[in-house]
């Protein structure tokens, strides 16, 4: 939904929604100023609220001529990083040191302790996560693992022969510099091949983008498998940073397809496109375009035991995760 304020003296404004039980759902303040202007809120709501338009300022006057609602039905939103499932079921408790949950604004993942790199890290993607921040090339430890937890930092990939490649791409998350900065967290990287990480992977990446300019929201979710990758140094390399960090042999990513909307995994049916791949990480990877490389979600399930799409019902799920994507590629 569309809110626009017309003709309105504005001095220092916040519109707030609320829901039926009073929580804070949505909220969008303005700047300052003393002229005549007009101030548009989008909000995505899909139940009874009720509203409230008041002053942030004591001693200036507010003048409000007309309000307006405008109902778009495919208004791109941010939503839950995890709403198709936790497919591995990893939780928030510090002991469970291999499958330990971060939900991050930006994305979630499960972090594995013994490899120094995340089992999956799963996002939403859709228009309203798009902006013109600049790539902001700050690799940093995360300092919110739990202090017992191995931490990697930004020079624990060097001369290794592979790059620090990003689950959650930055350019999924330029809306904002604090967007871009998280996908730099070192709990959001994986060794992976140069030719991999800055050939074949970011084309798929790439993919993702024009889909969402097109209308689409994605929910996507991605990580490694097995042991053993081959770098820009030759030879397979299974560990790095003294054994703290695994190479996968593989890296995996599923992505489910829909159009902009509300209540999305009940959107969810037997027709929802589904595109995995599954893509050695190695330097001979971009022989083969991204598409070459695809396989089913039952594939992946069985490589790697998890549950994927847990939140979508079961008789969907048979449907969509047992077929190999044949849709188009660019």
């Amino acid at each position: 939904m569309k809110i626009k304020v017309f003709s309105l003296i504005l001095l220092s404004l916040c519109i707030t929604f609320f829901s039926s039980s009073k929580d804070k759902i949505a909220y969008d303040c303005s700047s300052i100023s003393s002229s005549l202007t007009k101030a548009t809120s989008n909000v995505s709501i899909s139940k009874l609220v009720r509203f409230q338009i008041r002053k942030t300022t004591s001693s200036d006057r507010l003048n409000i001529d007309d309000i307006d609602f405008h109902e778009y039905l495919n208004f791109s939103t941010r939503d839950d990083n995890m709403a198709m499932g936790n497919p591995s079921n990893a939780t928030t408790t510090a002991s469970n040191i291999n499958n330990y949950l971060m939900a991050k604004p930006q994305f979630s993942l499960s972090y594995n302790n013994s490899k120094g790199i995340p089992n999956w890290v799963s996002w939403h993607l859709s228009s309203a996560w798009k902006g013109s921040a600049l790539r902001s090339n700050c690799f940093a430890v995360d300092k919110s693992l739990p202090s017992s937890f191995y931490q990697a930092v930004t020079t624990s990939y060097s001369h290794s022969g592979f790059d620090r490649g990003h689950m959650c791409p930055s350019e999924d998350r330029d809306f904002s510099i604090a967007d871009n900065t998280a996908t730099f967290l070192m709990t959001n990287m994986i060794p992976q091949s140069p030719k991999l990480n800055r050939v074949t992977w970011v084309a798929l990446e790439k993919y993702c983008r024009t889909l969402i300019s097109a209308g689409d929201e994605l929910y996507i979710i991605s990580g490694g498998n097995g042991s053993g990758g081959s770098g820009s140094n030759g030879g397979t390399t299974t560990t790095m940073a003294s054994g703290k960090i695994s190479v996968p042999a593989t890296c995996w990513k599923i992505i489910v397809v829909l159009p902009n909307g509300i209540n999305d995994v009940s959107r969810v049916s037997t027709t929802t496109r589904i595109i995995a791949v599954n893509m050695p990480n190695t330097q001979t990877v971009n022989t083969l375009p991204w598409y070459n490389y695809r396989v089913s979600v039952d594939h992946l399930e069985a490589l790697l035991g998890y549950d994927f799409l847990s939140n979508v019902p079961l008789n969907i799920q048979a449907a969509i995760e047992s077929t190999v994507d044949i849709g188009p590629t660019n």
